[in-house]
């Protein structure tokens, strides 16, 4: 039997560590927080991603009463940003949450596997690392790819 270790670079950092387009993503993933519909978790989260075309694409989480209806905020941002500006690449994706008392995370929160894996493919198209910013309500994780995230990533595209 072999053992190894699997680490990710996960930087820790103050929001006004972060330079002025991390700010602007970060800041437009916490305000997609409140066009969340979560009426059974009271739990909202938004994402921010920023194009290569300059663009930013915000999504939110949508819950719905037939469970698992519903979509994750990074998957709505995603897959609207591709249908939108289908030809633009990704080049950044900030996620934040709120809590049941509607206040930001203090800690950051990290997207589902599901999301990961759909993030990756957005990555992968992208020939190269999308960085990933995780905000908390006074920090920010920042990673250098999705590929952090999912380290044992299913990329048979073909």
């Amino acid at each position: 039997m072999k053992n190894f270790e699997i680490v990710a670079r996960v930087v820790e950092v103050l929001p006004e560590e972060l330079d002025a387009t991390q700010r602007m993503l970060v800041e437009k993933a916490k305000e997609a927080t409140y066009r969340s519909y979560a009426p059974y978790s009271h739990f909202s989260v938004g994402a921010a991603i920023l194009l290569d075309n300059g663009e930013t694409v915000v999504g939110s989480n949508q819950e719905n009463a037939a469970y698992p209806s519903g979509l994750c905020a990074e998957r709505s941002a995603a897959y609207y940003a591709h249908g939108r500006y289908p030809d633009a690449l990704f080049k950044a994706i900030a996620i934040a949450a709120r809590d049941t008392d509607g206040e930001f995370c203090d800690a950051p929160i990290s997207p589902c596997g599901a999301c990961r894996q759909a993030l990756l493919e957005y990555e992968v198209l992208a020939g190269q690392p999308v960085q990933v910013l995780l905000a908390g309500k006074d920090k920010v994780y920042v990673l250098e790819s999705v590929k952090s995230l999912l380290p044992f990533a299913f990329t048979n595209f073909s």
